[in-house]
């Protein structure tokens, strides 16, 4: 395939803005970021467009009608895959919410037929418990959440392409556990826990790397005990992924996240089947989730994940917390590849990264992707 050149474009490069330059593309990476006017004949005009590197989304669930808790296949994950790439999302983790160990066992074997099938986007799976406290388990289901035993960490543990996120209650699980975990190479984060500051504390001592929807289903901020959230907030290199959809978390929460972590605070969807559709309704576990608006809940009005998209998260930092584009932006994509130590291929346009991409209009809507340098038209879809 000949080379490519991307021109006319507002390029953000993973730091800041660039006019009246030149994006070469060679197959699946850039051969170039050049100043001036493209030296290869195969050329696409962009027409002031941005070009940023593409979404990285570490917290998905479902989408396209498909949730992977019900139906854990590299089939399932291709739907989801290509209902979020309508949204600028390049790279994904497909999330399983707590699921028994058999669920888990074929959840991560979908994930590994999907990465030897060439899916586009994926890049590891994200186990979302189920070693969780149940005292703060939001929409997964109680009779699932229980404690690790050797096997369930000899699982995680094992060798397999791809990257390994796994949240868990650091209270429940044992330091010689985590410990084991950030020997194989598995990024921990602490979600679904109800861990004291000090708690917190002591599981960075023992590898524990960022926070999952930071403020969410975890012990807040008292005046004698800091919590969860006030271990997260921080000014260490903990990592905090958080949901701006305007429903998980207020604006002013938003603002003092941004003020306390830069730099380390990135976007997440944590989206459900409904992206991408116009559905109103689906099962978790048996259990019936409804949609009103763009807010998920069960029956009894608890918040189950969401119907957010990339695209939308980048705007609503925008909006909602005041962001400049290039730090909302950064929060879609740079960070996100380097919590999964990715940050050398990922996450920005320059020489010999990979060639993912996102065009966006001037409403930082998107016009398509690029994935492996693969380029396709966004289309219309919306939750």
């Amino acid at each position: 395939m000949a080379q490519t050149a991307l021109i006319n474009a507002q390029i953000f490069d993973g730091t800041d803005f660039h006019r009246d330059r030149t994006v070469v593309l060679d197959r699946d990476k850039i051969a170039s970021v050049t100043d001036g006017p493209p030296t290869t004949e195969d050329q696409l005009d962009l027409a002031g467009d941005i070009l940023a590197p593409g979404f990285i989304d570490l917290q998905v669930n479902g989408g396209g009608g498909t949730l992977f808790n019900e139906d854990p296949s590299a089939a399932t994950i291709a739907r989801i895959g290509a209902a979020h790439r309508r949204f600028g999302t390049t790279g994904f983790l497909p999330t399983l919410i707590s699921a028994d160990r058999a669920t888990t066992s074929a959840a991560i074997a979908a994930v590994q037929a999907a990465i030897d099938q060439h899916t586009p986007g994926v890049l590891g799976i994200h186990l979302e418990g189920p070693f969780l406290n149940p005292k703060r388990c939001g929409a997964h289901s109680a009779d699932i959440i229980r404690t690790p035993e050797p096997d369930d960490i000899a699982l995680l543990c094992a060798k397999r392409p791809g990257k390994t996120l796994v949240t868990l209650a650091p209270e429940v699980v044992p330091g010689l556990m985590l410990q084991s975990l950030k020997e194989a190479g598995v990024i921990v984060f602490a979600g679904h826990t109800d861990a004291t500051r000090d708690q917190i504390a002591t599981a960075l001592g023992h590898g524990l790397r960022g926070f999952t929807h930071l403020f969410n289903a975890m012990s807040q901020i008292g005046p004698r005990e800091p919590g969860t959230v006030g271990a997260a907030l921080e000014p260490d290199e903990a990592w905090c992924g958080i949901i701006v959809d305007g429903h998980h978390v207020h604006p002013g929460n938003l603002r003092l996240a941004v003020a306390q972590k830069p730099g380390r605070l990135f976007l997440i969807t944590d989206a459900m089947a409904t992206v991408g559709t116009e559905q109103k309704t689906f099962r978790l576990d048996g259990r019936l989730i409804q949609r009103t608006g763009t807010k998920l809940t069960l029956e009894d009005g608890t918040l189950a994940g969401s119907c957010l998209d990339m695209a939308t998260a980048v705007r609503n930092a925008i909006e909602l917390i005041g962001l400049p584009a290039t730090e909302a932006l950064r929060m879609a994509s740079t960070y996100p590849a380097r919590v999964l130590g990715l940050d050398r291929s990922h996450g920005q346009i320059a020489q010999e990264f990979r060639a993912d991409l996102v065009r966006l209009n001037r409403d930082m809507e998107v016009v398509g992707t690029w994935i492996a340098g693969d380029y396709q038209p966004a289309g219309r879809a919306g939750c």
